[in-house]
Parts: C-alpha cells; structure tokens; sequence
C-alpha cells in the first residue's frame, strides 16, 4: 500500500540498484558519502516489526548483502547500519561505508564536520560506483 505525501511511496529514494518486489536497494546521492546506501521496503511500514518473519529474514538478507559488497570492494574502515525513519516513517536501512578521512568520521554521517574530506579519496570511491553498483546488482538478484 502506497500512502500519499509519503517520500519512499513516491519516489526511488536514490539510484535504483536492485527491485525484487517486495524491497529496493537504492544508491543516495551524497557527495560526502558516495556509497553510501538504502534497503527500502517497497510496501509503507514504519516498524521493522510489522513485517512478518520472513519479511524480516528478507531484509536482514539484503542489508547483509549490502554491507559485503561494500566491505569487500571498498574496504572501509567501518559500515554504518541504521533504521531510523523519524523524518520519514517507512522502513527503510541506510548501510554507509565510512572511512577514516571522511568529513564526519567517527562522528555519525549526520553529525559535526570533523575536517575536509580528501577530495582525491572521495573521486576513487566516486569512481568505483558503476561497478559497485553492478556487483551489488548481480549479489542482490541471487540473495
């Protein structure tokens, strides 16, 4: 069920990666966090506990799934995993690769700048997207 005025019911929420049906993974553009993630549940839930069992089993799988591909493509120094919709009340997970010279690090994405991000280690990361979003693709369809 879509709900109107609803920004996950009508609109992606970033470059579509992976659509099953049921859940989307997108890709949010943030030129401060380029891989930066979204598990978005295609149905308008708020709580991870209104889904049934094997919806949450489902979503675990694709969070998981997220975090190895950027882990293992980009070697952050930490992934961020959050649920946290209070501005927006659909469930959806952000999944962050950080790194220790982003602009925020160790405070979260939302939090204090801490200094400049290298510009020349935010273009690699930049530059990695389309065969980051293609690996995660080819995971996703198989998870």
């Amino acid at each position: 069920m879509k709900v109107a005025g609803c920004e996950l019911c009508e609109h992606d929420g970033g470059r579509l990666v992976h659509h099953d049906g049921d859940w989307r993974v997108v890709g949010v553009d943030d030129a401060e966090f380029p891989a930066y993630y979204r598990v978005i549940c295609n149905r308008h839930v708020a709580e991870f506990s209104d889904l049934d069992p094997a919806e949450r089993d489902r979503c675990i799988v694709l969070v998981d799934t997220v975090e190895r591909v950027l882990r293992e493509r980009l070697h952050p120094t930490k992934i961020n995993l959050a649920s946290l919709g209070n501005v927006t009340p659909h469930l959806h997970w952000h999944v962050v690769a950080r790194f220790d010279w982003d602009s925020r690090f160790p405070n979260p994405i939302w939090g204090a700048v801490q200094r400049a991000a290298p510009v020349d280690a935010l273009a690699a990361v930049v530059a990695q997207l389309p065969d980051l979003d293609r690996r995660l693709a080819e995971r996703l369809h198989y998870a």
